[in-house]
């Protein structure tokens, strides 16, 4: 099933966890004659980029902050910064509204033309981060591993959408940092009927930009 490059799911019920590795040597017999300490070089391991990136998000109903966590989602964040680069959202829609869940966005066009994408990314969502409320999330079809342009704000903590060992979730790769009540009133529109899509805002919600802030 195949729910407008959305989610594959049910709203009602559904079903991360992690291990530590325990590390340990085995003692050895004292030498005749104690060997003396050898200095050794510290070698320090490069770091990745994981510097949060700050998005603006402008809307025909006000401006949505976002921060993307890079160090959890490397994959997803350099994904949504790439269609950001090339102005993927620009005068593209809230396509699929239901308050007291999610709103989705990034895939159609004001007259519901869906836009063209590049190759998915794969599924992040054992990352740690949880779908709880403000949080913004990959869109996809039942095929866990399917996400390309489209993503959501969580309105309330949907936990459902989790990772677990049963359950393949949806990749969390950010948060809303400013904005919540232009979300909100997002949520609160007028939806209805359009073709074989429900949800759908009566009068259109435009994402006029989306742009990389400079920190």
């Amino acid at each position: 099933m195949r729910l407008w490059d959305g989610f594959a799911i049910s709203m009602m019920g559904s079903v991360m966890s992690f291990a530590f590795g325990a590390s340990a040597f085995a003692a050895q017999k004292t030498p005749k004659k104690e060997a003396q300490p050898v200095a050794v070089a510290a070698v320090s391991t490069p770091k990745a980029n994981t510097k949060l990136v700050k998005v603006a998000m402008t809307t025909s109903m006000g401006v949505i902050k976002l921060e993307l966590d890079p160090e959890k989602a490397p994959l997803t964040v350099k994904n949504f910064v790439s269609y950001v680069n090339a102005g993927q959202y620009t005068k593209t829609i809230f396509h699929r509204v239901i308050n007291g869940f999610m709103i989705q966005c990034g895939g159609f066009d004001e007259k519901m033309n869906e836009k063209a994408t590049r190759a998915s990314v794969k599924n992040e969502a054992s990352n740690g981060l949880k779908n709880e409320r403000g949080t913004i999330a990959m869109a996809r079809t039942s095929d866990p591993n399917s996400a390309t342009a489209q993503f959501f704000v969580n309105l309330i903590d949907n936990r459902f959408l989790d990772y677990t060992p049963e359950n393949p979730g949806y990749a969390v790769f950010g948060k809303v940092v400013s904005g919540m009540d232009v979300v909100d009133a997002i949520a609160q529109v007028k939806t209805g009927q359009f073709g074989m899509f429900s949800d759908v805002p009566v009068k259109p919600v435009i994402i006029e930009n989306v742009k990389i802030e400079k920190s």
